[in-house]
């Protein structure tokens, strides 16, 4: 075959890579067991690991059991405090990992690919080298953790799951900070693809892990259950969002930090002055890479619809150019589906859903599935809407930016979007709007140690990689007390004078309770200092849709937040000595180093508003990634009894500083402090829907501030009996909770602000 031929043609290859030195170490090894406090344990009952692409036998490796999990937990208990004692010494062993794995590249590129049927340029070029950055970026973070984050110290043990489908960068992005940080692991891979992880246990002892940093168990789901359910203090997991949900419930009331990295339905915007060719080879990489089986894959084609013919005649075009074949075959392009059942799992969803227009090119028999596009869909489509997690691409249309923004974010999910045009300020208006936890501009599937990934939504919560990784993977040096219970004082004895009506606030004014119930209120000596509202549901309820109401506050500048809030303060200021004596008359005490707190702290957000910036992430491309700080959006916050003023105003101002939204559940045992707050609230400024203040019982609110689908966050810092409840019913759409205890005496306003924001990384091309 001439030059000429093969560039008219493309009929070039084969060009196999061996798998002898792979199969020779998988021969050498035998029947595995599991890899506890540094070394192998004895095979217990085995299953099949098999090559997807050959359906031939890889190995034999031991289903996990209870008393595997528990060792493992009890090998990293022991060996966590020494590991976290010095930065330096774990940089070192970080290090020497990287760089092992730098000399075993190819065989950890080989394995993986019989493994896990990806292509082994893929395995090679893309894998194995963000593994191998991962530990070199973290090697890094523990050596300055004690510099850069000197209130901050490890969680202790973590349990780590992880998917089949980047099985040992899944793996990387787990332990890597995990282990910076001065935690132990005890990581599950996915059932059908543990060998990298298996050999990344073998390097362990040769980087100089000391035994129980790093323990690998394998098995099914019920092991991957197993360590959710452990004495951890951390679960990370990456899987599928149903997974996750029962994760957040299996954990919910126990104190463990969780990370959710889950499914995603990513659009793929195409304006009509984009880079045609361009956008064809980035929608190769975003949809066919992996063979579809990427959480953040842009599986949704969204065309402008001026180009859409065009676009999608050059698009079947390259698709009937795409090699799918044998993986280990550096000529191809798409290898083999995981597992039979995955090949099956997607050849059901579409012929469940016999819509739209399928153009379809041809596999080989076997565990392959052919690249797929359907075209002619609407919005509402349950492939539009459900993640198929194959090479399969659905497609619309859209005419405007606005309607391409509103289909776009007319998902359950929200980790990653991709926005093309020639036209930057088009794409920066775009990329804000997305809801999204990564937007990529004129690129896909950009990811570094340095940028955070993760989502919003039901694509879960956290993120790996860069500052806001590591947030997970840390503590604050000095705990809280527990909060404290308060309970309300009781009485017989009526009030002095005339009786004063406590209202709900809704969107900007007073609102008489559904329910139509009101309780007394008493001082410490019996005294009835008034009648306050007890708020339902559908109270509840108003005050989400006078939150939605109140959206733009998000679009607004720090500067004007901080404004408000400052007037605010100067607002309770001058009602300072009145406040101090609503609280004594409420709580018998000399409160007015409360009312003082409370100024200050709103002092502190408002000086936070305009300065708690994002960052530009130096990743190595040509480019950067923004890390832009957003509000989470609508809080719900139940708050706490040992400091009513104080608490109120401490959750309450960084939240609205952030640009978010608030619903504020008063103190249970002393309310009529916060149906007072909000005669302040209605002369400083602060707009209709903002500020939501409900009255009433804690319990009969947590749970449907927690179900609520439009409530994007619950914080409770009031009554520890109702976590469980709260993380349970979060569960439902998998929005953030924050449970837990500050030291209402310390302004603890700056370690509010995460909890306040979501992390969104817009990466962004430049230069020559």
């Amino acid at each position: 075959m001439t030059v000429k031929e093969i560039f008219e043609t493309m009929d070039y290859g084969p060009a196999p890579e061996s798998s002898k030195e792979a199969l020779a170490w998988l021969a050498s090894k035998g029947d595995f067991g599991h890899f506890i406090d540094g070394a192998w344990t004895a095979p217990g009952t085995l299953f099949a690991v098999m090559n997807p692409a050959t359906d031939t036998l890889l190995a034999q490796v031991s289903q996990g059991t209870q008393a595997d999990v528990d060792a493992a937990v009890k090998a990293a208990r022991k060996a966590q405090p020494a590991w976290a004692k010095d930065g330096h010494a774990r940089a070192k062993v970080l290090y020497a990992i990287a760089r092992i794995l730098q000399k075993q590249s190819r065989l950890f590129a080989v394995l993986e690919t019989l493994d896990n049927g990806k292509p082994i340029r893929e395995s090679r070029d893309i894998d194995v080298p963000q593994a191998i950055r991962h530990f070199y970026y973290h090697a890094g973070m523990a050596q300055i953790m004690e510099s850069e984050l000197p209130d901050r110290q490890a969680l202790g043990v973590c349990g780590q799951v992880i998917p089949w489908n980047f099985p040992l960068l899944m793996l990387a992005w787990k332990i890597a900070p995990a282990l910076a940080m001065g935690n132990t692991v005890v990581l599950k891979p996915a059932e059908w693809t543990p060998l990298t992880a298996l050999l990344f246990a073998d390097i362990c002892n040769q980087a100089g892990v000391p035994p129980g940093v790093v323990n690998i168990v394998t098995g099914d789901g019920e092991v991957g259950e197993m360590i959710v359910t452990a004495d951890v203090d951390k679960v990370a997991f990456t899987g599928s969002t149903a997974v996750g949900r029962r994760i957040r419930e299996l954990t919910a009331g126990t104190g463990k930090a969780l990370s959710l990295e889950l499914g995603g339905k990513g659009p793929y915007i195409v304006f009509e002055d984009a880079d045609i060719d361009s956008a064809v080879e980035g929608l190769v990489d975003a949809i066919w890479f992996n063979q579809g089986q990427v959480c953040c894959a842009g599986s949704r084609l969204l065309v402008q619809e001026g180009i859409a013919d065009a676009f999608y005649a050059k698009l079947k075009s390259r698709m009937d150019g795409l090699r799918i074949g044998d993986p280990l075959d550096k000529c191809i392009d798409i290898g083999a589906i995981v597992h039979p059942r995955q090949r099956a799992r997607i050849a059901d969803m579409l012929a469940a859903h016999p819509e739209g227009e399928t153009y379809q090119t041809a596999a080989p028999d076997g565990c392959f599935y052919p690249p797929t596009l359907i075209t002619g869909l609407s919005a509402a489509s349950p492939l539009m809407q459900q993640e198929i997690f194959g090479p399969v691409l659905v497609a619309t249309t859209f005419r405007t930016p606005s309607e391409a923004v509103e289909i776009a974010n007319s998902t359950r999910y929200g980790l990653a979007a991709s926005v093309w045009s020639e036209n930057i300020n088009l794409a920066l208006d775009v990329a804000p709007k997305l809801v999204a936890g990564i937007v990529w501009v004129n690129g896909t599937n950009m990811m570094d140690a340095a940028a955070g990934f993760g989502g919003v939504r039901e694509s879960g919560f956290g993120r790996e990689g860069g500052w806001e990784g590591l947030r997970g993977y840390t503590k604050p040096l000095n705990s809280a007390p527990a909060p404290k219970s308060v309970a309300a004082f009781t009485g017989e004895g009526g009030g002095t004078g005339l009786d004063r009506t406590a209202k709900l606030y809704i969107g900007g004014k007073q609102a008489r309770p559904d329910g139509g119930y009101s309780r007394g209120v008493y001082g410490p000596k019996g005294a009835l200092l008034g009648h306050v509202s007890l708020a339902n549901r559908k109270d509840l309820r108003n005050a989400v849709e006078a939150c939605n109401a109140a959206k733009g506050w998000g679009t607004s500048t720090g500067h004007l937040r901080a404004q408000i809030l400052y007037y605010l303060a100067e607002n309770l200021s001058a009602r300072a000595a009145e406040f101090a004596d609503r609280l004594r008359d409420l709580t018998g005490k000399d409160c007015a180093a409360e009312v003082a707190a409370s100024i200050d702290r709103l002092f502190s957000a408002a000086a936070w508003a305009d300065k708690y910036d994002g960052q530009v992430h130096g990743v190595p491309i040509r480019g950067v990634a923004l890390a832009m700080k957003e509000p989470v959006g609508t809080i719900g916050i139940l708050c706490p009894d040992d400091a009513p003023l104080l608490g109120l105003v401490s959750l309450m101002a960084p939240a609205i500083a952030m640009g978010n939204r608030v619903i504020l559940a008063a103190s249970q045992a002393f309310p009529l402090i916060a149906t007072d707050f909000y005669q302040v609230l209605d002369t400083s400024d602060v707009p209709g829907g903002l500020v939501n203040i409900l009255t009433g019982d804690h319990a009969d609110l947590a749970d449907p501030m927690a179900r609520h689908m439009d409530i994007d966050a619950v914080w409770s810092l009031g009554d520890p009996a109702l976590t469980k409840g709260i993380e349970t019913a979060a569960a439902g759409n998998l929005k953030r909770t924050w449970c837990g205890s500050l030291d209402w005496g310390r302004d603890n306003t700056k370690a509010i602000l995460p909890h306040a924001t979501e992390i969104k990384n817009i990466w962004i091309p430049y230069g020559a």
